[in-house]
């Protein structure tokens, strides 16, 4: 139990290591430096903790046995009036995170056939699966979700402000959808990119 959840815990850690760098990285190279200033375009994990992300949240889905296991790391700071296109290019920069977790698991899914173990096998799918789970997760519509910035980028100012309101409580609402089965969806959504990506589940603990 306790070698499980920390071999999920560390590929989920990366997972939004990367997800994060990406947000700051696309933001810098559309006019914003704040994460850069910030310290955080870095692939250290140590910049990117998030006690409650990365560890609370985590092991009190695993001890409920949800359906998935999901988390957060520090989000990278972005000064959206700094972008040189505010509302276009915050969808960039919100598309950036889901990219790189989808990009991530089709190029880890290229390794599985060299995997000369079953447990380097289980952690490449493991690795292939949390990332297509971790960029579905973020394409939700629910501020801060990055699905939510591509919403506002793309609707009426009035309405993104409307949006952007829930953001103070857009955690509750999503463990509370979480706790109530509404997002089992996205476990259905990962599992089948993973078996396009010929990863095979029956491997995976």
């Amino acid at each position: 139990m306790f070698l499980e959840f920390l071999q999920i815990l560390i590929v989920l850690f990366f997972a939004v290591v990367f997800h994060e760098c990406a947000h700051g990285w696309v933001a810098y190279r559309l006019g914003d430096p704040t994460a850069k200033q910030a310290g955080r375009l870095t692939l250290n994990p140590l910049k990117h903790i998030d006690p409650i992300g990365m560890i609370v949240v985590p092991l009190v889905l695993k001890l409920l046995q949800f359906k998935f296991v999901i988390g957060w790391a520090k989000p990278v700071p972005v000064n959206f009036n700094n972008l040189r296109r505010p509302r276009r290019d915050m969808i960039w920069v919100a598309l950036a995170g889901p990219a790189t977790n989808f990009t991530l698991a089709v190029v880890l899914s290229r390794f599985l056939p060299l995997a000369r173990s079953a447990f380097v096998y289980e952690t490449l799918a493991l690795a292939v699966l949390i990332n297509l789970i971790v960029g579905c997760f973020n394409l939700v519509p629910i501020p801060p979700l990055d699905g939510s910035r591509v919403v506002m980028g793309l609707v009426p100012v009035r309405i993104g402000r409307q949006m952007a309101r829930l953001e103070p409580y857009g955690m509750i609402i999503l463990l509370v959808l979480l706790n109530v089965g509404l997002l089992n969806f996205l476990w259905v959504l990962a599992a089948l990119g993973a078996v396009l990506l010929n990863v095979d589940l029956s491997l995976i603990s």
